[in-house]
C-alpha cells in the first residue's frame, strides 16, 4: 500500500518519529487489533489506535453507556447516554469519525469460553479494556492457543497495571497471578472509585507497547508496570514463566474449556443465579460496608441484600449470587462483575 498525499498529511507527526517512517506507518495500517472491553480504558486505547492508523480495529463489549461512564470513558457524552445504544456500537461510530480511512467493526456480546476464539481469529494483536480478571484469564487461554500477543491492562482507584504477553517468548498472565482473585476479594471501580486520568495513562503506556510489538521493535518483555499516579509510584514487577504454568508451559487452558463462574436462570422468579467456579468465603459485612456508599445494604448472618436501580443482589457467603431484576444472564454477570468482582 503506498502512503497518499492525504496519509502523509495525517500521519506526519508520526512518520517523522526515527522510530517509526514510512515503513512503520505502512506496517500499522496492515495490522489488525483486537480490543476487547469499551470502558476507560478500550476506549482510550481504540482512540488512540485509531489516530495512529491501525488497518482494522475491532471491539467487543456487552454493556450499555451510562451517566457514571462519563467522568472517565472519554469517548462517551450525555447524548450516548441518552441514545441507550451499547458501548460498542458508539465507540465504533466514534473511532470512524476520527479515521474514515481505516476498518472499524463492532460486536456486542458477552466474550465466553463459546465464542472467544472465532472473535479473535485472526487479529494481530490483543488489547485488554475489562473490568475482570474472569475473562482476562479466559483471553489468555485464547491468545495462548492461537499464539496471538496480548496486552493485560487495569485501573482501579488512583492506580493501575499493564504487561505484555508473547505466547512462546513471555510469561504469561497466570505467571503473574496463578488464579483469579476470590469474588468479593477485590474492589471494584464502584466500590472503590477510579481517578479520571488513570485509565488513559495506562492506556497510553499500553498503546505504546502495542504499536513496538506490531512494528516488531524492542518491547517490554517479562515484566509489569504498576503505577501510583496521585503518589507517583512506578513499580517494574519482574515476571517469569513458571515451570509448572498450566497456561504457557503445559498448555492447559482451563478457562477455555468453560472454567469460571456458571449462570442459571431461575424459573419464574425473574432472578439470574451467579455461581463462581471456586467457593469463596466472603467477608459480608466488610464488602456490605464498601457497597453501602453506592446503594441500600441490609446484612443478616446468612446473607447480604444490595439494592441499587432496579436490582436485588441477595450475595452469599460461598459467593454465589441471585440477581433479582433481570432474566438476561450477560446482564446478570455484568452485574455481578461490577459490584462484586470476579
Amino acid at each position: 500500500m503506498s502512503l497518499i498525499p492525504e496519509w502523509l498529511e495525517r500521519y506526519s507527526r508520526q512518520i517523522v518519529l526515527p522510530e517509526m517512517g514510512s515503513e512503520g506507518q505502512k506496517k500499522l495500517s496492515e495490522s489488525s487489533v483486537f480490543i476487547i472491553g469499551c470502558g476507560a480504558l478500550g476506549s482510550a486505547a481504540a482512540q488512540l489506535l485509531t489516530r495512529a492508523g491501525i488497518g482494522k480495529i475491532r471491539v467487543v463489549d456487552r454493556d450499555f453507556v451510562e451517566l457514571s461512564n462519563l467522568q472517565r470513558q472519554i469517548i462517551y457524552d450525555e447524548g450516548d447516554v441518552k441514545s441507550g445504544y451499547p458501548k460498542a456500537i458508539v465507540c465504533a461510530e466514534k473511532l470512524r469519525k476520527i479515521n474514515s480511512s481505516i476498518e472499524v467493526e463492532a460486536i456486542v456480546d458477552d466474550v465466553n469460553p463459546q465464542n472467544i476464539e472465532k472473535l479473535i481469529e485472526g487479529f494481530d494483536l490483543i488489547i485488554d479494556g475489562l473490568d475482570n480478571f474472569e475473562t482476562r484469564f479466559l483471553i489468555n487461554d485464547a491468545a495462548l492457543k492461537q499464539e496471538i500477543p496480548w496486552i493485560y491492562a487495569a485501573a482501579i482507584s488512583t492506580h493501575g497495571m499493564t504487561m505484555n504477553i508473547i505466547p512462546g517468548e513471555t510469561a504469561c498472565l497466570r505467571d503473574l497471578i496463578d488464579t483469579p482473585p476470590p469474588p468479593g476479594s477485590l474492589p471494584t471501580c464502584e466500590t472503590a472509585g477510579i481517578l479520571n486520568s488513570v485509565p488513559t495513562a495506562i492506556a497510553s503506556i499500553e498503546v505504546t507497547e502495542a504499536i513496538k510489538i506490531l512494528l516488531g521493535k524492542d518491547f517490554k518483555k517479562n515484566e509489569a508496570l504498576f503505577w501510583d499516579l496521585w503518589n507517583g509510584d512506578i513499580l517494574k514487577i519482574r515476571v517469569s514463566r513458571r515451570e509448572d504454568c498450566p497456561a504457557c508451559v503445559r498448555g492447559e487452558y482451563e478457562f477455555l474449556a468453560g472454567k469460571g463462574s456458571k449462570t442459571v436462570t431461575l424459573c419464574g422468579a425473574n432472578a439470574v443465579q451467579v455461581r463462581p467456579d471456586k467457593r469463596a468465603n466472603l467477608n459480608l459485612k466488610s464488602l456490605g460496608e464498601r457497597l453501602q456508599r453506592i446503594g441500600r445494604v441490609r446484612l443478616t448472618p446468612y446473607v447480604l441484600y444490595f439494592d441499587i436501580d432496579s436490582y436485588e443482589i441477595s450475595i452469599f457467603p460461598d459467593g454465589r449470587a441471585i440477581i433479582k431484576g433481570t432474566t438476561d444472564e450477560n446482564i446478570a454477570r455484568s452485574l455481578y462483575s461490577k459490584y462484586i468482582g470476579i
